[in-house]
Order: C-alpha cells, then sequence, then structure tokens
C-alpha cells in the first residue's frame, strides 16, 4: 500500500554466521575456473554483501548526520570494503551540500617479524593532528585486538566523534570482545 511502509526492524548485529553453518552449495553460484576443486562452499554471496554495505552507510548516515566525514581505511584488507562502503556514503549524501567526505589510509603494525610490539604503530596517513574536531569513521574487515588502541591512539587527537565500520566481528578465543559501531557480519 502506498504511504503505509513499515520499516525493517534494526536489530544492530548484522547478520549471523553460526558456528554450525555449511554455507550454500557451490552449485547455486558461478565463479571462476580456477578456483574449481579448491572452494567447498560459499559462505557470504556477493549480493548479501552489497546489500548490508549499503545498509551499513545508511545507518552510518543515520548516525553521523549531516556533517563532514574524515573516513580513515585501515589497509591492507579494509581497502575494497572501504570503496564500497564511501561509494554508497557518496549515493546517499548525494542531494545533501552538507557532506564533504575525506578518505585517508593508515596501516597498523603490531608485529615486528613474528613478535609482538608493545606499542602498535600507526603507518601512512596525513598528519593525524588534522583528525582533531573531526568526524571519523574507521574502515576495517575484521574486528580484532589492534582496533583497540588504534581508538586510544586517535583519541589522543581529540576528534569530535569516532565510529568504527567493520566487515567482519570474528568470534575467536582470542577476541577481546570489541563491538564496532557498525558492521555486516558476525562470524
Amino acid at each position: 500500500m502506498a504511504g503505509n511502509r513499515e520499516e525493517a526492524p534494526d536489530y544492530g548485529q548484522g547478520v549471523v554466521i553460526t558456528d554450525d553453518w555449511t554455507g550454500y552449495d557451490l552449485s547455486l553460484f558461478t565463479y571462476p575456473q580456477h578456483y574449481y576443486g579448491d572452494l567447498e562452499y560459499v559462505l557470504i554471496p556477493h549480493g548479501i554483501i552489497v546489500d548490508r554495505i549499503e545498509r551499513l552507510a545508511k545507518d552510518i548516515m543515520k548516525d553521523i548526520g549531516c556533517c563532514d566525514i574524515m573516513v580513515l581505511c585501515v589497509l591492507k584488507g579494509g581497502y575494497k570494503f572501504c570503496a564500497d562502503l564511501v561509494e554508497h556514503l557518496k549515493n546517499i549524501s548525494r542531494n545533501s551540500d552538507c557532506i564533504f567526505m575525506k578518505v585517508d589510509f593508515i596501516r597498523l603494525k603490531s608485529y615486528r617479524n613474528d613478535q609482538s610490539m608493545d606499542e602498535m604503530q600507526i603507518i601512512g596517513g596525513d598528519d593525524l593532528w588534522t583528525l582533531a574536531g573531526k568526524n571519523v569513521l574507521i574502515v576495517e574487515i575484521g574486528t580484532g585486538r589492534t582496533i583497540k588502541a588504534l581508538l586510544s591512539s586517535i583519541e589522543k587527537y581529540k576528534p569530535n566523534m569516532i565510529k568504527v565500520a567493520s566487515l567482519l566481528v570474528k568470534r575467536t578465543p582470542r577476541s577481546d570482545g570489541f563491538r564496532p559501531d557498525s558492521h555486516m557480519c558476525d562470524q
């Protein structure tokens, strides 16, 4: 019915992949021939990823509102996720003059060779002092122990707001329980 549309419920948890999930049968998908014999199943289909990234963008815009955003992409793995998320953010804000988005790239280094270092290094990115007073969106692919150290480092520069968008929330014995502000999937 026109004019009587209900919003989908917001469960705030993303897609949950249970430990006993066997995935989708390969016969349901097309995939490059060089993967034949190497794959057993599809865990998360591309369409679900695209849809969830679009939903994350909507949630982020709802949370942040009409203000400028400094996006910090955590490399290397976060590049594609970040590019897709930024594209959706731009599409949502296209009709609005109030959003300026700048993207910068950083790498986190908490290991040297195979030894854990006492302090995490942030490699790359503009001078992090430029984050002072800004609304910062950190985009990464999987929450882990280093994200808390990154947040602690960035808070020193006194940004106006910090939000974390993650593609995955990993459930492993080594997980420290960190939950991003927005995420696509619990794995």
